[in-house]
C-alpha cells in the first residue's frame, strides 16, 4: 500500500529534484515522506510570538512572564532562565548553529568558503546517525563502512532500519586497505551506494595518513563520475585527536563537501568527545555538495529537523546554552589544547611502553594507531573474551573484548597505571597460556 505524502513533504521533494535529482534518488522512502511542519501549532505559535497575551505556548510562566521553575533546580544552574528551560527549536539553537558551522571552516580550512547547510542540532552522535538512516536508507539496502566498527552500528541501522553492513578490510598490513575500499565501492551495479567513513576509527585509533587520504577521496570522485550516487556519512566523533605528524588532520567533509554533484557529504559530529562534554549530548548534522544550493540546503535542514521534531522533538536547551557560552569564552581554546596534551602523552607513553617489551609479542601486537580515544592488541592465540574475564579476576583490569582482539581505553587510564595495563595483559596472557 502507497502511503500519501503530505503536500509540505512534497514540496521539500521538489526542491530537492530541481536542485539535485541525485540527492532525490538517494532519500529513503521515509526521507521522502518527512517534513517539518510548518503549518500547525508551530506556525500558530511562530505567529502568536511577542503578542501582548500569547497562550499558545505549551510551557508553564511566572506571572512576570519568565518560565516556571523548581528553586532546587534553578540553584545549581546560574543562567538565564531563558536559556535553559524552554524548548529549543527542533532545528537546534540558532546562535549554536551559527557558531558551529563558522567553528567548522576554522578547523577545516580545506573547506573555506564552500556553501554548506547550516548545522542542524541532534542528541549527540547516536541520534544523528540513527536520524541519517531515516533520511538515507530503506529496509534491505547497504551501507559500506571498514570492518572494524563501533558496535552501536548494528542496532542503529540493522536493528533500527533493517539495512545491511556491508564491510571492507580495513587495514592493509599497516595502512589503510585501498584497494578493499575502491573494491568495495564499485562492487554491484551503478546505483545508489550509502558510505559511512569514521576517522579517527572506532575500536582502533587510526586516521589515515595525507596520502591515504588524499587516495579515498580520488576513489569517491572516481565512483561518482561513474554515475554512482553517494551519501557519505562521516562519523566524526573524534575529530581533532591526531598525535602523530602525517596524519590528516582535517575531516574528509572539507573536501568531500564540493567533490561532485553526485556525492551529498554529510558531517555527523558534536561535543561529546571534542570537548569532553559526553553527558550533554549535543551534536551535530551538516551537508555539503558540489553545487549546493540555499534552497536545497534548507530543504534538508527541514526534513532533518522533521524527522527529528517526530522523533524527541528537540535536544536539550541547557546543553546548547552550555555548549556555546563555551565556544564563545576566551579560555575555551587553550583548555581544549591543554587536554588534548594529555591525551596525547598517554598515547605516546602507550607506544613507548609496547616498543620497550618486545616480549608482549608473543601475545599481542597492537593494529595502527594514531589518534582517537582507543587502541587495539591483535591477540596472537588467546580468546579475546576469557582473557578478558581473567583480567577482570585476577588482575582487577577491565578492557573490551572484541573479536580476535583488545580494545583498550587510554583515553580513559590515569597516565601512571598505562605500564601496569600492559603489563596486566601480558601477564594474564602468560597465565593461560601455561593452563
Amino acid at each position: 500500500m502507497t502511503t500519501m505524502i503530505n503536500p509540505q513533504a512534497q514540496m521539500l521533494n521538489e526542491t530537492i529534484g530541481r536542485q539535485n535529482p541525485a540527492i532525490l534518488e538517494c532519500l529513503s522512502q521515509k526521507g521522502k515522506a518527512i517534513f517539518f511542519p510548518k503549518t500547525s501549532i508551530l506556525a500558530q505559535g511562530a505567529e502568536a510570538k511577542g503578542k501582548d497575551i500569547n497562550a499558545t505556548i505549551g510551557i508553564a510562566l511566572e506571572d512576570d512572564g519568565t518560565p516556571m521553575r523548581l528553586k532546587t533546580i534553578h540553584d545549581n544552574v546560574p543562567l538565564e532562565p531563558n536559556d535553559v528551560y524552554p524548548y529549543a527549536p527542533s532545528f537546534g539553537k540558532k546562535e549554536l548553529r551559527e557558531k558551529w558551522q563558522q567553528m567548522l571552516r576554522q578547523k577545516n580550512p580545506l573547506l573555506g568558503d564552500k556553501p554548506i547547510s547550516l548545522p542542524v542540532v541532534t542528541n549527540a552522535l547516536t541520534h544523528g546517525l540513527s536520524l541519517m538512516g531515516y533520511m538515507f536508507l530503506d529496509e534491505g539496502e547497504k551501507i559500506i563502512l571498514p570492518d572494524l566498527y563501533w558496535g552501536n552500528y548494528k542496532l542503529i541501522f540493522i536493528n533500527g532500519f533493517d539495512a545491511i553492513l556491508d564491510p571492507f578490510t580495513l587495514f592493509d598490513g599497516d595502512h589503510f586497505n585501498l584497494k578493499a575500499f575502491r573494491e568495495k565501492i564499485n562492487e554491484g551495479p551503478i546505483g545508489k551506494k550509502v558510505v559511512l567513513m569514521n576517522f579517527p576509527n572506532n575500536p582502533t585509533g587510526y586516521t589515515g595518513t595525507n596520502e591515504e587520504i588524499a587516495e579515498i577521496i580520488a576513489i569517491f570522485k572516481a565512483a561518482a563520475e561513474a554515475g554512482n550516487k553517494l551519501v557519505v556519512l562521516m562519523d566524526d566523533a573524534y575529530f581533532g585527536l591526531v598525535f602523530r605528524e602525517g596524519i590528516y588532520r582535517e575531516s574528509l567533509f572539507a573536501e568531500l563537501a564540493d567533490l561532485h554533484s553526485n556525492l551529498l557529504a554529510v558531517k555527523i559530529d558534536g561535543i561529546t568527545k571534542e570537548d569532553y562534554a559526553w553527558g550533554f549530548r549535543v551534536g551535530f548534522i551538516t551537508y555539503g555538495i558540489k553545487g549546493g544550493t540555499p534552497e536545497l540546503y534548507a530543504a534538508l535542514e527541514d526534513k532533518t529537523a522533521g524527522a527529528l521534531r517526530g522523533n524527541i522533538s528537540n535536544s536539550p536547551h541547557l546543553s546548547q546554552t552550555l555548549a556555546l557560552n563555551a565556544f564563545n569564552s576566551d579560555h575555551y581554546a587553550e583548555e581544549k589544547l591543554e587536554k588534548l596534551a594529555i591525551l596525547e602523552k598517554r598515547y605516546n607513553l602507550v607506544c613507548e611502553i609496547l616498543e620497550k617489551n618486545a616480549k608482549y609479542a608473543r601475545h599481542f601486537v597492537p593494529l595502527p594507531c594514531n589518534s582517537g580515544y582507543f587502541m587495539c592488541l591483535k591477540l596472537v592465540s588467546h580468546n579475546s573474551e576469557i582473557l578478558r574475564k581473567h583480567l577482570l579476576n585476577n588482575y582487577s583490569t577491565g578492557v573490551i573484548a572484541l573479536e580476535g582482539m583488545l580494545r583498550i581505553a587510554f583515553s580513559s587510564t590515569p597516565t601512571q597505571k598505562l605500564e601496569k595495563l600492559l603489563e596486566n595483559i601480558y601477564q594474564a596472557c602468560e597465565d593461560l597460556a601455561r593452563q
